[in-house]
C-alpha cells in the first residue's frame, strides 16, 4: 500500500475553484491528510440492538469471537485505564486472559509491584476498552477490579509460555534496564531457573477481575448512523438496565 502523501489544494467540487484552508488544516498537514482518509468508510456489519441478551457477558463472548473469526489481529488485546497516586488517568495495552460471562468480570493479569498494580492496589477501579477496527467495533467497560487468590494466580502463571515466565521472573514490571543486551541476559538467565525447576512462579504475579457496573457496545457505520448499546448496574451482581446512546 502506497503511503499518504500531502495532497493537493483542495477545490469546490462544482465551480473548480480553489477553496481557502485556515492555517494548520490545508494541504501538506496532518489534518488535512486525514481528511482525506475517513474513518468508518468501508463495509461495516449491522447490530440489530433489539435483539441483544439481558446482560453484556454473552454479548461481548460473541464479538470477540466474531472479530477472533473474521481474523482481526490480536482482537483479545484491550487497553485498560487506571488511576494513579496523583489522580491522573494511566492507560496501557494488555491482554485479555478470559471472561466471565454470566458474572460480567473481565479478566487480565499483570505484577502487583507494576505501576498498575500498585495504582489497583490503591484505587481498585478501571477501564478496559476494546477495538476491531476491521468490524467498526467497539466495546467499553467501568467498574470495579478485584485480585484473585495467590494459587489461582499462580496456576494461571503457569499456563504460560516459557518466554512469557521468564519475562515476568528476570526482574520487575516497567523497571529500568540498562540495555537491550542487558535485558537479553535477564531473560537467557531467568530461562536457566525455569529449566531447573519448571514450576517457578514469579512471586507478584496476579490475575485481577473487572467487574463491570458499565459496558457499551458501539457499532460504527459508514453514514454515521453508529449504534450505541449502554449497559448499567449499580453494584455487582445487581440486574442489568439498558439503552441506546446517541452517537
Amino acid at each position: 500500500m502506497e503511503p499518504p502523501t500531502l495532497g493537493t489544494d483542495p477545490t469546490d467540487e462544482r465551480s473548480g475553484a480553489v477553496l481557502e484552508q485556515p492555517d494548520g488544516l490545508g494541504p501538506g498537514t496532518v489534518a488535512g491528510v486525514l481528511r482525506e482518509r475517513p474513518p468508518m468508510d468501508r463495509e461495516l456489519p449491522g447490530f440489530d440492538q433489539a435483539a441483544a441478551p439481558a446482560a453484556p457477558g454473552p454479548l461481548f463472548v460473541e464479538w470477540l469471537l466474531g472479530a477472533l473469526t473474521a481474523g482481526v489481529p490480536d482482537a483479545q488485546v484491550g487497553a485498560l485505564s487506571t488511576v494513579d497516586a496523583d489522580g491522573l488517568p494511566d492507560a496501557r495495552m494488555l491482554v485479555l486472559r478470559d471472561v466471565d460471562a454470566e458474572g460480567a468480570g473481565w479478566l487480565f493479569a499483570g505484577d502487583r509491584g507494576s505501576p498498575k498494580g500498585r495504582q489497583l492496589t490503591a484505587h481498585p477501579v478501571a477501564a478496559l476498552t476494546f477495538y476491531w477496527p476491521p468490524l467498526g467495533r467497539q466495546v467499553r467497560i467501568r467498574g470495579t477490579v478485584e485480585a484473585a487468590a495467590p494459587e489461582l494466580s499462580a496456576a494461571e502463571f503457569l499456563t504460560r509460555s516459557p518466554a512469557a515466565r521468564a519475562a515476568a521472573l528476570g526482574g520487575p514490571q516497567s523497571g529500568p534496564i540498562d540495555s537491550t543486551d542487558a535485558y537479553a541476559a535477564e531473560l537467557a538467565a531467568a530461562l536457566e531457573r525455569l529449566a531447573a525447576d519448571p514450576g517457578l512462579v514469579a512471586p507478584g504475579h496476579t490475575v485481577y477481575t473487572l467487574r463491570a457496573l458499565a459496558v457499551e457496545f458501539w457499532q460504527g457505520d459508514r453514514a454515521r448512523r453508529h449504534v450505541r448499546l449502554r449497559y448499567e448496574r449499580p453494584t455487582p451482581g445487581a440486574e442489568w438496565t439498558r439503552g441506546l446512546l446517541r452517537p
